[in-house]
């Protein structure tokens, strides 16, 4: 969607707390997600953080704190971060 239009640089986000979760669910389809909507949406894609077999209830999500790290500093690579809610 860039048709001469600057496009927004967004993190994308993803977790799936186990493997046996359902398909639509898994991280591949939220990443799939993700991408569709920032297509659609005037996004660039500057980084993905994938965190797997992490609780959503507990606070030890390894790539989670990395991108809120690197999102703080001024050189930040991303504006915004595109998650996909999936309950």
């Amino acid at each position: 969607m860039s048709n001469g239009i600057d496009l927004i640089p967004a993190a994308l986000y993803a977790r799936v707390s186990s493997d046996r979760q359902d398909v639509d669910l898994s991280v591949a389809a939220q990443m799939r997600a993700l991408r569709e909507y920032a297509d659609r949406n005037g996004y660039s894609i500057a980084r993905e953080y994938i965190d797997e077999a992490e609780s959503g209830r507990i606070a030890e999500r390894p790539q989670f704190h990395r991108m809120l790290d690197e999102a703080s500093k001024p050189e930040a690579p991303f504006k915004e971060i595109l998650i996909r809610k999936t309950q």
